[in-house]
């Protein structure tokens, strides 16, 4: 089933939405939540397969990527108004309790709403990220997760910003005319970039001291999943990842980087239905 472009304002906000599946009542709601550099556009294979299955499914370009969602400053990207983004669209979707799928810093986002909402979440589906507290811990005190993650310090500078969005248009357009005609606009926007940084930005300020990021001990069914080839995420936050888990809890390793539905479609459709039909909202 192909996805439709749409608008929904929520939050006080404007946010272009992909949707797909059946608008009646009593099906499965499902969000979907995209990382850096992407939008909704990176779900599609995924959007169009859960359609067809009878879901549906919401997959938002969230705040700083949707050009009525780009807020000035750094603390307004911190991971409660990025969650509250969420909250709000699945509201004006019409959704109570949904199903949650999310990728790289969208985990992040993920991750943090199953901690302040998990009444409203029926499952989750985290690719890529393992628990947030995790891997933050695993960024203080791994030596290899450390040297992993040096570049997000790099996005701090304003001076990164030119030379990340030449390298960035040169890679979509290489992609191909389709790809290109996503993120080429949306990225030469004035803005866009600052924006999309913010998120790193915004959790680089975070020390660790403020309970309302934190994620702790989760009870909402999850499914993790993560390539063993990711350049950015080395192995032991998701080895520590099981000691915050109440709930059931699953952990799929594929070998693969970091962007596993563009590498491995087939395996991680096939791992997020079986968990969404294991875990039914209802």
């Amino acid at each position: 089933m192909a996805a439709t472009v749409t608008e929904v304002r929520a939050n006080g906000l404007t946010f272009r939405v992909r949707r797909t599946g059946p608008t009646t009542p009593g099906v499965e709601p499902v969000v979907l939540l995209h990382g850096f550099p992407s939008t909704s556009y990176m779900w599609l294979p995924l959007l169009e397969r859960l359609g067809d299955e009878g879901f549906a499914c919401v997959a938002p370009d969230q705040r700083g990527y949707s050009p009525g969602a780009r807020p000035f400053g750094a603390e307004q990207y911190d991971y409660r108004e990025l969650v509250a983004d969420v909250i709000a669209i699945t509201d004006a979707s019409g959704f109570g309790r949904f199903h949650l799928v999310a990728h790289d810093h969208g985990a992040g986002v993920g991750w943090t709403a199953v901690g302040l909402h998990p009444d409203r979440i029926a499952s989750y589906s985290a690719l890529s990220v393992p628990h947030i507290d995790a891997f933050r811990d695993a960024i203080a005190h791994d030596p290899d997760q450390r040297e992993r993650s040096i570049y997000i310090e790099r996005f701090e500078k304003a001076s990164a910003e030119q030379d990340m969005l030449r390298r960035l248009l040169e890679r979509w357009q290489e992609a191909g005319p389709e790809v290109a005609a996503e993120y080429v606009p949306i990225f030469s926007e004035p803005g866009a970039l600052t924006a999309a940084l913010n998120w790193y930005r915004a959790s680089l300020r975070y020390d660790g001291s403020d309970p309302g990021l934190a994620v702790g001990p989760v009870d909402v069914p999850t499914l993790l999943i993560w390539g063993n080839r990711d350049p950015a995420i080395g192995r032991t936050a998701n080895e520590e990842t099981p000691q915050y888990m109440r709930g059931p809890y699953r952990f799929v390793e594929l070998d693969a980087g970091h962007r596993l539905l563009e590498e491995q479609p087939e395996a991680v459709i096939s791992e997020v239905l079986a968990h969404l039909c294991a875990h039914p909202v209802g």
